[in-house]
């Protein structure tokens, strides 16, 4: 493809709104042409399959298959496909995850249309594009639990309760309520299953 043609993108965003949005403006902002829109990350992986644009944007929050899982599929089918992920909450543990999947585009959903567009030449030209402030957060949002404290939110994750974990670890029933406590309040949750999820969302488990 010689890069006079247009880019042939496709959106992926279950909230109708957004997605009508940018395919309304990115193609005013640059040499862009939306080829296919859909609404959840199933579709997106199935529609890909028959498109195959030159960057495919995805919502990394939609329902069913999230943006991340339908991006690990869509370079299943093209290794080195080009992809932006959007998201309103840029965790830190979801970028890492994201770049070690070899995904090369991050951005928020606040940023601007013109922003994007650029975002979306330069994945087609084999670019990586990153949030800064994100990528910031990655680099310095480190865990702060202890191995044993990752252990037992792990556990707890899965459903057990303390004395099962207390089996399953083989450490006491009390020992596990004192981790349990400790990672409660480094992760400044109120509840250890609040606890294992927000571990788990940050890359931390």
């Amino acid at each position: 493809m010689t890069h006079d043609a247009p880019v042939q993108v496709m959106l992926a965003d279950d909230e109708r709104l957004i997605r009508s949005a940018l395919a309304t403006l990115l193609p005013m902002e640059a040499n862009i042409a939306i080829c296919a829109e859909v609404g959840d990350g199933a579709a997106a992986v199935e529609e890909f399959d028959r498109r195959r644009p030159d960057v495919v944007v995805l919502d990394l929050d939609m329902p069913g298959l999230n943006g991340l899982d339908a991006a690990t599929r869509i370079q299943d089918i093209v290794p080195d496909q080009s992809i932006l992920l959007l998201t309103r909450h840029a965790r830190p543990g979801v970028l890492r995850t994201a770049l070690a999947a070899g995904i090369r585009g991050f951005l928020g959903k606040d940023t601007d249309a013109d922003e994007i567009a650029a975002a979306i030449i330069a994945l087609r030209d084999g670019r990586r594009v990153v949030d800064p402030s994100a990528a910031a957060r990655a680099v310095t949002d480190t865990s702060p639990l202890t191995e044993r404290e990752k252990d037992v939110l792990r556990v707890t994750g899965e459903g057990y309760s303390v004395r099962d974990i207390a089996g399953i670890l083989h450490l006491s029933p009390g020992t596990v309520r004192n981790y349990l406590s400790f990672a409660i309040r480094k992760t400044g949750r109120t509840t250890r299953h609040d606890a294992a999820r927000y571990a788990r969302n940050n890359d931390w488990l």
